[in-house]
């Protein structure tokens, strides 16, 4: 047993200085393998309305678990707020269990709003109040086995007010409806002792080994046991690699921490080009020399081998020792949870899958989930498909906000949270919070952050990052100006524009690298019209009278424009646009303004994007990035201009090519008026100078930069001028 009891201690007295007593760990997200069974209970449940202390007399409606109280049929009214109906919403199923019950049996409640109060064959059995982290139950007292009928009621609070106001919630001022619900899996975890309590996979790829950290708890008697670990690719089941740990004996009651490693033959690297995946089966055995070697228990779970760091000189993130650029989107589940097409969407695995392979299409390879987490599934597919996910708990305050959490609430389910994602690769950021400025989470993250031993960064909203192996985000909005009644922006102003973005004063505390997650402010719901942050900021740049499809259109190009200057300015180590799905609720009664944000899709089900976003804004994220570095509204006809054209590349392989210069009047057809040949390095930056005579014919024209890879097609970076006559040309620039 290498180092596991001085690990054992080191993650006890963490827990015990973190919430002030010692509390037991939770199990790790695995999957079942026999001896130990799972028993999904998912599915149609019964349902009826109440208070929080009554069980109500009837269940006189179903709902399907999991998913959201807004989906029960017949429908309740006034869901998703504070209503005089109700202030809980009661859940009830019954199972069985085949053959006489294990010694250990555990409910896991994977996500719950707001709070959950389990009864089991009518009998109090524990309450959780965490909304975005699971719930792990003893039931065994409580549990009939042999065929007999199980009846589990779950009393789930109807609206956020009923949590005390130190325990988040989820708040956000930009939602109206707070949906409550069982919205991820249940299930019965049927095993033996010692059981298997939490396993943390940590990569090591140096080595080529996988270090494997197991948690496990012991029976009522005695045991002499090792572990013994399979490794196979996940996806063709081939033998990577095997391994057994030493023999512990653990005495009756007791507990451990067993830390081996497992070689891998041919190891292959994790990555959203190439998302590689590992499946490991663990067994803890008998190790009595006088018996045949046997099963206590078993799980399976799969991880990558894939390592994440920034680099502060650099400011770039770095992957499996290399350097890597991010670009990406948001993804607000619990804004989509109120937009009226999400239906079961967010818990159809095929829809989910879709929808990840549709942003792919644009070229992204991260995604922060933000302001909350969405289904355990999620995970897994992103895993599959390839991403990177900063992963955001749902705490956003800006500075002041109806709810205050406190870092004796935070810490445990901070701990929660990482014990359950820390195997899946795609996890490379663990983000604390969303444009807060507390001390809480601070506080919470010095607590937590030596358990994960991958040594993953954290990011801490607009609040002090708490180390130097840290980021922080940045939410350059340019065009907020108009909004908070100020002088409105215009492209014209880039030029004067940092290209490094503007941080809050506590962000600055150290100098660690900057994502940007969110910049556009420009946002139009899914019918093109302006949501209401950006009515006016529309108003002011096309008229009082512009049609869906003028905005749709300014909206991509600008879009595009500020993605295209954000990347090539090589400030920061990531550049994530918001959002790839939110909600989109056009304003109507009882709420006229409408929504604030909203996604680019046209049709949900189907995932079809806007055109102009699918076409200008899949190429400002091309790997092979351009920006024109022109942003004249008006030039003169027939006058000199100047300009530079910005040429990145994003791939580690070097690239040669052509930029060319092209001109076309509105409707008519292009002109190629200057070309030039580049060399860009892997990861490279070029600054192309250009020189073009502007045409004599006065109108509204187009001037774009152009540049064809063979791997990842066309890249364009237009902008649209007015060409005057008799306009007086500006004095060259020093």
């Amino acid at each position: 047993m290498r180092n596991g009891s001085t690990l054992f201690v080191v993650l006890g007295l963490l827990l015990a200085a973190a919430t002030g007593q010692w509390r037991q760990a939770t199990f790790a997200s695995t999957r079942p393998e026999p001896p130990r069974r799972s028993i999904v209970l998912n599915g149609s449940w019964h349902v009826g309305q109440g208070g929080l202390d009554r069980m109500p007399d009837t269940f006189d409606r179903t709902v399907p678990v999991p998913g959201l109280i807004d989906m029960a049929q017949p429908a309740f009214d006034e869901v998703g707020k504070k209503s005089a109906q109700r202030d809980a919403f009661w859940y009830r199923r019954t199972f069985t269990i085949d053959g006489p019950l294990p010694p250990n049996a555990i409910l896991k409640l994977h996500k719950v709003r707001y709070g959950a109060k389990v009864f089991l064959n009518g009998r109090l059995v524990a309450e959780h109040l965490p909304c975005f982290t699971p719930a792990y139950i003893d039931v065994r007292p409580f549990l009939k086995g042999d065929g007999q009928a199980n009846e589990l009621v779950v009393r789930v609070g109807a609206h956020r007010e009923l949590l005390p106001p130190e325990i988040p919630t989820g708040w956000d001022f930009e939602k109206y409806l707070f949906i409550p619900g069982i919205y991820d899996t249940v299930e019965l975890i049927l095993t033996g002792a010692p059981m298997i309590r939490n396993v943390q996979v940590v990569p090591e790829l140096e080595s080529s080994t996988a270090r494997l950290v197991v948690e496990v708890v012991g029976g009522s008697e005695k045991t002499r046991f090792r572990l013994a670990a399979d490794l196979r690719e996940a996806r063709t089941g081939k033998q990577s690699g095997e391994a057994k740990s030493p023999v512990v004996e653990l005495p009756a009651g007791g507990e451990t921490v067993v830390d081996f490693r497992v070689p891998i033959a041919d190891c292959r690297h994790w990555s959203p080009e190439d998302p590689f995946l590992y499946e490991l089966r663990l067994t803890s055995l008998s190790a009595d020399e006088n018996a045949a070697a046997r099963a206590f228990d078993a799980v399976r779970l799969r991880f990558g081998m894939r390592s994440f760091r920034f680099d502060r000189q650099s400011k770039r993130a770095v992957l499996n020792g290399r350097p890597y650029l991010m670009r990406g989107t948001n993804v607000c589940i619990y804004r989509f949870f109120e937009d009226a097409d999400r239906g079961d969407r967010p818990w159809r695995t095929e829809w989910v899958r879709r929808l990840h392979e549709q942003f792919k299409t644009m070229h992204w390879n991260s995604i922060r989930y933000c302001i909350g987490f969405p289904p355990e599934d999620w995970y897994d597919i992103a895993d599959e498909v390839g991403f990177l996910i900063q992963d955001e708990f749902p705490i956003w305050l800006l500075s002041k906000a109806p709810e205050n959490p406190s870092a004796e609430k935070i810490i445990p389910q901070y701990r929660d949270w990482m014990r359950e994602r820390w195997n899946h690769p795609c996890v490379v950021i663990w983000d604390a919070q969303n444009e807060s400025f507390t001390d809480e989470t601070g506080k919470a993250i010095q607590a937590v952050r030596r358990l994960d031993l991958s040594r993953r960064p954290w990011e801490n909203g607009w609040s002090e990052p708490q180390c130097e192996e840290d980021c922080v985000e940045s939410h350059p909005y340019l065009f907020i100006r108009g909004w908070q009644g100020k002088e409105f922006f215009r492209l014209s102003e880039m030029p004067k524009v940092s290209g490094r973005p503007f941080l809050h004063k506590r962000q600055q505390a150290i100098e660690v690298p900057i994502i940007i997650n969110e910049y556009a402010w420009l946002w139009l719901d899914r019918q093109g019209n302006p949501t209401c942050l950006t009515d006016k900021i529309y108003e002011n740049l096309l008229g009082p009278n512009s049609t869906a499809e003028q905005r749709r259109e300014l909206f991509a190009r600008y879009l595009a424009a500020k993605t295209e200057f954000w990347r090539c300015h090589r400030e920061v180590a990531g550049v994530l646009h918001f959002c790839g799905l939110g909600y989109s609720r056009p304003g109507d009664k009882p709420r006229p303004e409408g929504g604030a944000t909203s996604d680019h899709f046209l049709d949900v089900e189907k995932l079809t994007f806007e055109p102009n976003f699918a076409e200008y804004v899949r190429e400002a994220f091309n790997p092979l990035g351009l920006m024109l570095d022109f942003w004249a509204e008006e030039i003169p006809a027939g006058s000199k201009q100047s300009t530079r054209v910005f040429v990145i590349n994003d791939r580690e392989e070097e690239f040669s090519g052509d930029i060319r210069l092209k001109c076309a009047k509105q409707g008519g057809e292009p002109v190629q008026i200057a070309a030039k040949a580049v060399r860009v390095a892997g990861l490279g930056r070029e600054i192309l100078p250009f020189e073009f005579t502007a045409p004599e014919t006065p109108g509204r024209y187009r001037l774009w930069a152009e540049v064809v890879d063979p791997r990842t097609g066309r890249a364009r970076s237009l902008r649209n001028v007015n060409v005057v006559a008799g306009l007086t040309p500006p004095s060259p620039s020093p």
